[in-house]
């Protein structure tokens, strides 16, 4: 379906008004930055260990040296055979912002329950270099609600994206990407979180499509994507567009 097609004039007068809410929204995001900073912290008492490539660590360890730690909670189960579709679409856009984050005091670290072995197959088949540690065994997944049991998904409800939800409309994993601060002490506090869509901005080619004429064409949240060495083969079969 092809949009209206106006004169250069009427064209440029939609622009404008575009452009009002563009930047309408670009203060507004400005905003919503300006608060997420100035959210309080909680402090993170409990021990938490990972499985590491270099052995076990702490959450005070994933920093490696930093102030600052964004871990992306990646939702890949322990007896997953791949890593979620969506996660996956969104750590394709991280390695190449490593250098920049690192440089600016902050450490990006994917987590996931998973053991480390098939952490480590999956990262090698996707051609990923980001750190990405395994937390099984741990209470982190759980603590910060992205991991579900099945006595939790029995339940009438489950905690997820700071709200009560149907267990019928959550998983034994979800996505997320929580924020850490550590101080000079050694002190770990958690200082933001983020879930469902929360992390879209994350996700470059979004918004790179959202400028594109036909936005992200999709029939359902990023129905449309695929690992990125799958794309030959929805290639070949029929597509509605």
């Amino acid at each position: 379906m092809q949009n209206e097609v106006v004169s250069r004039e009427e064209w440029l007068e939609a622009r404008r008004a575009l452009l009002a809410k563009e930047k309408e929204a670009t203060r507004l995001r400005d905003s919503v930055n300006a608060a997420r900073l100035a959210l309080p912290w909680v402090k993170v008492d409990k021990d938490y260990v990972f499985e590491t490539p270099e052995g076990r660590k702490s959450l005070a360890d994933l920093f490696d040296g930093r102030s600052q730690l964004l871990i992306y909670h990646f939702m890949l189960g322990p007896d997953w055979d791949a890593g979620c579709t969506g996660c996956s679409f969104l750590s394709d856009h991280v390695d190449g912002a490593l250098p920049h984050l690192n440089h600016h005091d902050v450490t990006w670290v994917a987590v996931s329950r998973a053991p480390l072995d098939k952490i480590a197959a999956y990262k090698q088949r996707m051609g990923w270099k980001f750190p990405w540690v395994s937390s099984f065994g741990s209470d982190f997944n759980f603590d910060y609600h992205v991991s579900f049991s099945p006595e939790d998904l029995a339940k009438d409800k489950v905690f997820y994206n700071f709200t009560p939800m149907q267990p019928a409309d959550a998983n034994d994993e979800l996505p997320g990407l929580s924020a850490f601060y550590r101080n000079d002490k050694g002190e770990v506090f958690h200082t933001y979180s983020s879930y469902a869509r929360g992390p879209e901005e994350l996700v470059g080619t979004l918004m790179i499509l959202d400028r594109a004429p036909k936005g992200r064409n999709e029939d359902s949240t990023m129905n449309f994507v695929r690992r990125h060495d799958e794309y030959e083969e929805a290639a070949k079969a029929p597509s509605c567009h």
